[in-house]
Protein backbone atom coordinates (compact mmCIF):
# COMPACT_ATOMS: atom_id res chain seq x y z
CA UNK A 1 0.00 0.00 0.00
CA UNK A 2 1.23 3.59 -0.92
CA UNK A 3 2.71 5.27 2.01
CA UNK A 4 2.60 9.40 1.14
CA UNK A 5 6.15 10.21 2.21
CA UNK A 6 7.10 13.65 0.64
CA UNK A 7 5.40 15.83 -1.85
CA UNK A 8 6.85 16.47 -5.67
CA UNK A 9 6.05 19.05 -8.58
CA UNK A 10 7.01 18.91 -12.13
CA UNK A 11 8.15 22.23 -13.46
CA UNK A 12 8.68 23.92 -16.53
CA UNK A 13 11.79 25.48 -17.34
CA UNK A 14 10.04 28.67 -16.31
CA UNK A 15 9.35 27.12 -13.21
CA UNK A 16 5.52 26.81 -13.85
CA UNK A 17 3.74 24.00 -12.30
CA UNK A 18 2.92 21.10 -14.52
CA UNK A 19 1.40 19.10 -11.34
CA UNK A 20 2.18 17.94 -7.94
CA UNK A 21 1.94 14.34 -6.68
CA UNK A 22 2.48 12.50 -3.78
CA UNK A 23 5.92 9.88 -3.21
CA UNK A 24 7.14 7.51 -1.63
CA UNK A 25 10.98 7.43 -1.22
CA UNK A 26 13.07 4.30 -2.60
CA UNK A 27 16.83 6.08 -0.38
CA UNK A 28 17.83 2.74 0.24
CA UNK A 29 19.16 -0.65 -1.66
CA UNK A 30 16.60 -2.98 -0.57
CA UNK A 31 13.78 0.12 -1.02
CA UNK A 32 15.68 0.73 -4.77
CA UNK A 33 15.47 -2.78 -5.92
CA UNK A 34 11.88 -3.42 -4.56
CA UNK A 35 10.66 -0.20 -6.05
CA UNK A 36 6.70 -0.80 -7.20
CA UNK A 37 7.06 -4.43 -7.54
CA UNK A 38 4.64 -6.41 -6.79
CA UNK A 39 1.90 -3.93 -6.52
CA UNK A 40 -2.05 -4.22 -8.30
CA UNK A 41 -2.49 -0.46 -8.64
CA UNK A 42 -1.34 3.36 -8.24
CA UNK A 43 -3.30 6.63 -8.21
CA UNK A 44 -2.09 9.42 -10.77
CA UNK A 45 -1.58 12.00 -7.65
CA UNK A 46 1.26 8.81 -6.47
CA UNK A 47 4.48 8.48 -7.41
CA UNK A 48 7.65 7.17 -5.99
CA UNK A 49 11.06 8.44 -6.19
CA UNK A 50 14.52 6.72 -6.02
CA UNK A 51 17.23 8.69 -4.77
CA UNK A 52 20.68 7.59 -5.99
CA UNK A 53 24.21 8.00 -3.65
CA UNK A 54 25.70 9.30 -6.84
CA UNK A 55 24.73 10.56 -10.27
CA UNK A 56 25.15 8.40 -13.30
CA UNK A 57 23.75 6.32 -15.66
CA UNK A 58 20.84 4.30 -14.27
CA UNK A 59 18.71 1.10 -16.15
CA UNK A 60 15.60 0.31 -14.75
CA UNK A 61 13.87 -2.81 -15.55
CA UNK A 62 9.75 -4.03 -14.66
CA UNK A 63 9.91 -7.48 -13.40
CA UNK A 64 7.23 -8.10 -10.96
CA UNK A 65 6.10 -4.85 -11.97
CA UNK A 66 2.37 -5.17 -12.45
CA UNK A 67 1.60 -1.31 -12.98
CA UNK A 68 2.77 0.33 -16.50
CA UNK A 69 4.42 3.19 -15.33
CA UNK A 70 6.22 6.37 -16.95
CA UNK A 71 9.73 6.30 -15.81
CA UNK A 72 11.62 9.52 -15.72
CA UNK A 73 15.28 9.87 -14.98
CA UNK A 74 16.58 13.32 -13.24
CA UNK A 75 20.11 14.87 -12.97
CA UNK A 76 21.88 15.95 -10.02
CA UNK A 77 20.41 20.03 -10.99
CA UNK A 78 16.40 18.25 -11.03
CA UNK A 79 17.17 18.58 -14.72
CA UNK A 80 14.48 15.29 -16.24
CA UNK A 81 17.19 14.14 -18.54
CA UNK A 82 15.13 10.86 -20.03
CA UNK A 83 11.66 10.08 -19.88
CA UNK A 84 10.39 5.97 -21.00
CA UNK A 85 6.83 6.16 -21.42
CA UNK A 86 4.00 3.34 -20.81
CA UNK A 87 6.67 0.90 -19.54
CA UNK A 88 6.10 -2.76 -20.65
CA UNK A 89 4.47 -4.59 -17.41
CA UNK A 90 6.39 -7.84 -15.97
CA UNK A 91 9.67 -7.33 -18.11
CA UNK A 92 13.15 -7.72 -18.27
CA UNK A 93 13.52 -4.99 -21.08
CA UNK A 94 16.02 -2.34 -20.34
CA UNK A 95 14.66 1.22 -19.71
CA UNK A 96 18.31 3.20 -19.56
CA UNK A 97 18.79 6.91 -19.03
CA UNK A 98 20.34 9.10 -21.73
CA UNK A 99 22.75 11.12 -19.30
CA UNK A 100 23.61 10.49 -15.64
CA UNK A 101 20.65 10.30 -13.41
CA UNK A 102 20.35 10.89 -9.39
CA UNK A 103 16.85 10.37 -9.20
CA UNK A 104 14.22 8.73 -11.04
CA UNK A 105 10.30 9.27 -10.65
CA UNK A 106 7.81 6.65 -11.50
CA UNK A 107 4.29 7.77 -12.18
CA UNK A 108 1.82 6.10 -13.81
CA UNK A 109 1.46 5.14 -17.42
CA UNK A 110 -0.26 8.43 -19.31
CA UNK A 111 1.02 10.85 -16.66
CA UNK A 112 3.60 12.47 -18.73
CA UNK A 113 1.50 12.91 -21.76
CA UNK A 114 -1.71 14.03 -19.33
CA UNK A 115 0.45 16.92 -18.01
CA UNK A 116 2.81 17.82 -20.52
CA UNK A 117 5.67 16.57 -18.25
CA UNK A 118 9.04 16.07 -20.90
CA UNK A 119 12.80 16.17 -20.92
CA UNK A 120 14.25 19.07 -20.35
CA UNK A 121 11.48 20.00 -17.08
CA UNK A 122 11.88 19.61 -13.73
CA UNK A 123 11.16 18.70 -10.57
CA UNK A 124 11.43 19.80 -7.11
CA UNK A 125 10.26 17.51 -3.45
CA UNK A 126 10.28 17.95 0.02
CA UNK A 127 10.38 14.77 2.35
CA UNK A 128 7.63 14.70 5.03
CA UNK A 129 8.94 11.97 7.26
Amino acid sequence: TFTKEGELSFLSPSGNLLKSIDIEFADTDYDRQLGLMFRKKMKETEGMLFIFPIEEMQSFWMRNTYISLDVLFVDANFKIVTVHKNSKTLSDQSYPSSSPAKYVVEVIAGFTSKYGVKEGDYISFKNLR
